[in-house]
């Protein structure tokens, strides 16, 4: 896990010490692993890797992680890097749940990725087989249907899969490979990003994430390329029009497949009740999520 998240951050920043981050896993991981009683259930030893982690102490060098308001929505795309994390302690919903199951597989929990609609959570199976949400951002737990209320899940999404399941090894890499993609966007390198989507719709036919990224694409190839330069398609040359309808076709293709899995556009309502809470969060004299 570590390796490929290490791989990925290297294609957005080169100069990415993979090599000294995981040593600074490794000795986080032998740290917290210091603290687990003889016999601890593995239960205990999760607890004890979330206080690890959000409660200073010699184990952190007395700087905790938590939740970085400043970037809520992670829209700095290095803020989702593993390596800045650890260094500023800062962190989102993809940084903070990938370096709870890098530390807690390391650690010989049985952990994994699941995702919610624009979001990243942890899942741990404890020693009774019962799967258990983590909220990496607040360290603490959630139920399913916390997350379905709160979002907006619809009951086929879940029924197709695409939110709130405990992900396999290659699906847990696609939702990281979703990081690169967003990069190749903002560097308006469109056509590497559907590329990419491409590789993870292989491992992952079902990830809606690479279809509206795909999809997206084929609208900002479509932006630049024509609705830039012309006010309506009947303006464009034949030839022209036909690739213009190509790539509509494509866009309007892989957003219809994501809401087919049960996706949605969030809604105004939504959105503002997640801006509520980072607002209320703000103003706590702790400044903690």
């Amino acid at each position: 896990m570590a390796k490929a998240k290490l791989t990925i951050d290297r294609i957005i920043d080169p100069t990415v010490d993979a090599i000294e981050t995981r040593r600074i896993l490794d000795v986080f991981a032998a740290r917290i692993e210091a603290r687990f009683p003889n016999g601890a259930s593995s239960q205990a030893k999760l607890e004890l890797l979330v206080t690890s982690l959000s409660q200073p102490g010699p184990w952190n060098d007395h700087r905790p992680f938590s939740y970085d308001l400043a970037d809520p929505f992670g829209r700095n795309i290095r803020n989702k890097l593993l390596s800045t994390y650890l260094a500023t302690r800062k962190g989102n919903c993809v940084s903070m749940p990938v370096l709870l199951v890098v530390l807690g597989q390391k650690l010989g929990l049985d952990m994994t990725l699941a995702t919610a609609p624009e979001h990243v959570l942890v899942k741990f199976r404890n020693d009774q087989g019962q799967w258990i949400n983590i909220e990496a951002t607040s360290f603490g737990t959630k139920h399913d249907t916390g997350y379905q209320q709160e979002l907006g899940i619809a009951p086929k999404a879940i029924a197709s899969g695409i939110y709130l399941r405990p992900l396999n090894k290659h699906e847990s890499v696609a939702v990281m490979i979703a990081t690169v993609m967003e990069f190749y966007g903002q560097q308006g390198r469109q056509q590497d990003r559907i590329k990419t989507a491409d590789m993870v719709l292989q491992v992952a036919p079902n990830d809606v994430v690479a279809m509206l990224q795909k999809g997206n694409a084929y609208f900002r190839i479509m932006q630049e390329r024509y609705l830039s330069k012309y006010r309506s398609p009947d303006e464009m040359p034949p030839a022209q029009r036909l690739d213009f309808d190509g790539l509509q076709r494509n866009n309007q293709l892989w957003f219809e497949r994501a809401e087919a899995l049960g996706w949605k556009m969030p809604t105004q309502a939504e959105t503002a009740v997640y801006q509520r809470n980072i607002q209320r969060t703000r103003a706590t004299p702790q400044g903690g999520k």
